[in-house]
């Protein structure tokens, strides 16, 4: 039996586990939530015969790791997320549901599906006694909706002797994957002023909404969209009331850029723009930087790429690739200089919407045996 073919006959079983863990709340912040998913997913994990570890953190979901045994050295990486965006009770309020041939719920191609997708396609391995399932390294993250502060390291750790890394982030529309991703900046604007009586003594006062508005039309002046780059004033905050001058004020900045030099030069801008008054008597304070670094396409890229394509055309897909604005885990691994490819779970859009996340059901089976042969390719024979 082929792998699509056997993943078919296992839809009924696909669905239930997505069900299951829909409905069950794990936004970053509920460490209880996400511990129960990734319980859920050590038991399924730990009733294929792999191996289980737990990295307890204190605050976050605990991080799991899956190989096939405890002292095999896979040489494939795989990363998914089990936190999600909404808030404790989502999944009660709004809980998984079929329409058609589409599945609706919290986190449900965010990246829920992708853990199915997971445990399916290296079942599907072994149970086609495949030996290439004993290539994978799987790591199940808490935290990514925040920048993976706990896991980061053990994602970084794990890729260190990894020839390829696959992240599980929804696939796009069109049969594609994801061989790029923009790096992210955050940066905190701190003004501080001097207040006065706006009608007694004006003259007295600094105002630092107008030291910041000065510095947060410079900063919007940086967007270059074309070059791939954006800055944006997201948040904007200052004073006590209308007539007083005002104190202080501060601004949150998110940052995208396309490679590290850009990241390296809008930096260095930023910084010249909180150095350089324009309100005689301010003060500026600037925090932050690159909160993650971009995920270029190389050459290696390409070459993954190419291994992508060739189990696409196997199950009858024309595999395309594109880039995208937001960030995943995908980064760290890229980071780490190992080819690295995204989006290669189940197609699904609108991550982080309230009513229209979804996956296309018939796109489950597919896009997981895509995952698995894809495993297979990469694989030498003699695993």
């Amino acid at each position: 039996m082929n792998l699509e073919t056997h993943l078919e006959s296992q839809l009924p079983e696909m669905k239930a586990l997505l069900e299951e863990l829909v409905n069950t709340d794990s936004n970053t912040h509920d460490k209880e939530g996400v511990d129960k998913v990734g319980t859920l997913l050590k038991n399924k994990f730990e009733e294929l015969g792999m191996y289980v570890h737990t990295h307890r953190e204190k605050k976050q979901g605990n991080n799991l790791e899956v190989k096939a045994e405890r002292s095999s050295e896979p040489k494939i990486l795989i990363v998914a997320h089990m936190d999600t965006v909404f808030p404790k009770g989502t999944a009660k309020e709004r809980p998984f549901e079929i329409i058609d041939d589409f599945a609706y719920g919290p986190g449900v191609s965010d990246e829920k599906s992708s853990h199915v997708a997971v445990l399916y396609a290296l079942k599907a391995l072994k149970e086609n006694e495949s030996e290439a399932y004993k290539n994978v390294h799987v790591i199940f993250n808490s935290d990514e909706e925040i920048g993976s502060p706990t896991s980061k390291p053990l994602i970084k750790k794990a890729a260190a002797d990894k020839h390829y890394s696959l992240v599980v982030e929804s696939g796009r529309p069109g049969d594609a994957v994801v061989s790029e991703r923009k790096g992210v900046g955050r940066f905190d604007i701190e003004v501080e002023g001097k207040g006065a009586h706006a009608g007694v003594e004006p003259e007295l006062g600094r105002s630092a909404i107008n030291e910041l508005a000065h510095k947060v039309i410079k900063l919007q002046n940086l967007n270059d969209y074309e070059s791939g780059l954006s800055v944006n004033v997201g948040l904007f905050n200052g004073g006590t009331s209308s007539n007083t001058i005002p104190p202080d004020a501060d601004a949150k900045v998110d940052v995208r850029v396309k490679d590290k030099q850009q990241a390296k030069e809008v930096t260095k801008e930023i910084s010249d723009i909180a150095d350089e008054d324009t309100v005689e008597g301010t003060t500026t304070h600037l925090e932050g930087g690159m909160a993650q670094p971009p995920m270029e396409k190389t050459e290696e890229t390409e070459k993954l790429l190419d291994v992508i394509r060739d189990a696409g055309k196997e199950l009858g897909m024309s595999i395309k690739d594109v880039g995208t604005g937001g960030a995943s885990d995908a980064a760290y691994t890229a980071d780490e200089g190992i080819p690295t490819v995204d989006g290669m779970g189940p197609l699904g859009e609108y991550s982080h919407s309230l009513t229209e996340e979804y996956v296309d059901l018939t796109t489950f089976a597919k896009r997981t045996a895509l995952l698995a042969r894809t495993i297979q390719l990469l694989t030498p024979v003699n695993k």
